[in-house]
């Protein structure tokens, strides 16, 4: 690929990737729409149509890691694991 058509390819591809943040973002404020009507009628399920919504909050438990590495640096250590993982970014 020449440096051309790869920089084609990364215009391209950031192009996109804005696109998709626009299309997310409206995505995002329909789903705001929809939860505040159920807020105001107050409920946690909704049918339209051939659409059943649903909007509950839940609890879930998670470990506090920085809690623990500051008061158990021990532990923390022998039930940390490193991962690799691979970045990429058009700049």
């Amino acid at each position: 690929m020449s440096v051309t058509e790869m920089e084609s390819t990364a215009r391209s591809y950031r192009e996109l990737k804005a696109e998709i943040k626009a299309l997310e973002e409206e995505a995002d404020a329909l789903k705001q729409t929809m939860i505040a009507e159920m807020d105001k009628r107050q409920v946690e399920k909704l049918t339209a149509g051939a659409f059943t919504i649903n909007y509950s909050v839940y609890a879930s438990n998670r470990l506090d890691a920085a809690a623990l590495l500051a008061e158990r640096p021990e532990i923390y250590g022998a039930y940390t694991k490193t991962t690799a993982t691979c970045r990429f970014q058009v700049a």
